[in-house]
């Protein structure tokens, strides 16, 4: 029974059907399935079958949003679960990820996050038109391993070097590991600007994270 449901999560999210993510939720808890295990063993490996396909070229990018969704529909009904019983869930890192000042682009930055959470890393996304001044206060607050920079157009790239000179400013750029992406970002870019890697994709800038928090 507990392997029929956490397969039902995992091809739930595979195939992108958010009303099935939710409806397994919920069966995988009245049978008592510990819903760090749903999310385990059900959910993110959905989202790492479709990122796998992803990444060789055999899905699309909106069968990749459409199972990163769903993930996040069932998530949403075994986290609050997780939340009561205080039960930790073993993090691979922490990752704060962003779009620049003056870019509202979410799409490959919400893949990325996504990606990362199906592969264990607690991340925080801290949404879209950041400013500098923002992104080293939630660096200072939250303590991430890892600040992933997005950028989709070319006139704010500025914009991602200017977050790096301000967290040498504050003392902190010691303290993350910084990288970079978005179309018009390459690897000459990120050695421009001092960032700690470059990723052209959603699937690589999770390698790329790895590296980083293994050191």
């Amino acid at each position: 029974m507990t392997s029929s449901i956490l397969e039902s999560l995992k091809t739930a999210v595979s195939e992108g059907d958010s009303e099935k993510s939710v409806e397994f939720a919920k069966k995988a808890l009245e049978s008592d399935i510990p819903p760090l295990d749903a999310i385990t063993n059900g959910l993110a490996k959905g989202v790492k079958e479709v990122g796998d396909l992803f990444s060789e070229g055999e899905a699309f990018l909106v069968e990749l949003v459409m199972a990163g969704d769903a993930m996040k529909a069932g998530m949403s009904v075994l986290l609050p679960v997780i939340k009561e019983s205080k039960a930790e869930m073993i993090s691979a890192g922490k990752v704060m990820i962003g779009t620049v000042q003056g870019d509202i682009h979410s799409i490959g930055k919400d893949i990325v996050g996504t990606l990362l959470e199906a592969d264990g890393f607690e991340v925080l996304n801290v949404g879209e038109d950041v400013q500098s001044e923002a992104f080293v206060e939630k660096v200072k607050e939250h303590k991430p391993d890892v600040l992933g920079l997005s950028s989709l157009l070319t006139a704010t790239l500025p914009a991602q070097k200017a977050v790096i000179e301000q967290l040498k400013v504050a003392g902190l750029r010691g303290d993350v590991k910084v990288i970079i992406g978005g179309a018009p970002t390459t690897q000459e870019w990120a050695d421009e600007i001092g960032a700690d890697g470059w990723a052209g994709d959603a699937v690589s800038a999770v390698s790329l994270v790895k590296q980083l928090v293994k050191g």
